[in-house]
């Protein structure tokens, strides 16, 4: 039994377990409102054939209208308040209450605390959070946008398993990160809090400002690399797959 995660750019990971293909924050479309995508568009095939949408929050970069409805009318699973903005935008929000978990195909889905409150928006909710994934094949965390906060040393808990793989942010579309964002340290941080034995950064290399790829030289290179030394030294026992975009993880309990 494994668990497959292909990183398809920015938070956007579409995750395949015993048999159920779940899409994070979809982000398919060349750019992400003023925001440009390095690089080419995910191919259709690597993210068709969803069962279920699981959507951190509003921001822009992570709820994107035009890409959500790409995928077909399927669960996006969210906060209650999330999902009534997503309702109205005529697709199929389907808010979770604390501790819920809904079942989709041979896997379940909750919602998990983030924090991640510093850019509220006036025309959409601020909820945010991050997501678990249980099947036979294993545990997932999704982490979402989000700072250190104490409820990560709760996930295994929360799942009533150890985590076997984690998609953490670990950068973000300029050089400074605002509040409510992990870096590659805090990063590898949470992943010792969480006890993941894999983990996969994600947030990190895709998005930019226009112009502004290149200033400073490499920001927009490091730090995928930068999380996988701080995770050798903040959590040696947990695992880092550094993905190119479009690369794929395959994991076995």
């Amino acid at each position: 039994m494994t668990i497959e995660l292909t990183w398809l750019g920015h938070s956007t990971v579409v995750l395949d377990l015993d048999g159920v293909r779940l899409v994070a924050d979809p982000l398919l479309r060349p750019h992400g409102g003023i925001l440009r995508r390095r690089g080419s568009q995910p191919e259709e095939s690597s993210w068709a054939g969803a069962h279920a949408v699981l959507l951190s929050h509003l921001h822009h970069d992570h709820a994107e209208v035009s890409s959500l409805r790409l995928l077909g009318q399927v669960p996006v699973l969210t906060s209650t308040e999330n999902a009534a903005w997503v309702t109205g935008k005529g697709l199929l929000g389907r808010g979770l209450g604390e501790e819920e978990w809904v079942e989709v195909g041979g896997v379940e889905v909750r919602l998990v605390p983030a924090v991640h409150h510093s850019r509220p928006m006036p025309h959409r909710p601020n909820a945010a959070h991050g997501h678990l994934v249980r099947g036979p094949s294993g545990v997932v965390w999704v982490a979402g946008d989000t700072g250190i906060h104490p409820a990560m040393e709760d996930l295994a808990a929360m799942a009533g398993a150890p985590v076997d793989l984690a998609a953490v942010p670990v950068g973000g579309w300029g050089p400074r990160l605002s509040p409510g964002h992990l870096g590659p340290d805090e990063a590898a941080v949470a992943c010792r809090m969480s006890g993941a034995s894999w983990a996969v950064p994600v947030h990190w290399g895709t998005l930019h400002l226009p112009g502004g790829s290149r200033r400073p030289r490499g920001w927009m290179d490091a730090a995928g690399p930068h999380f996988e030394r701080a995770l050798a030294r903040e959590a040696p026992d947990c695992k880092a797959v550094v993905l190119d975009v479009g690369g794929s993880v395959r994991v076995a309990r």
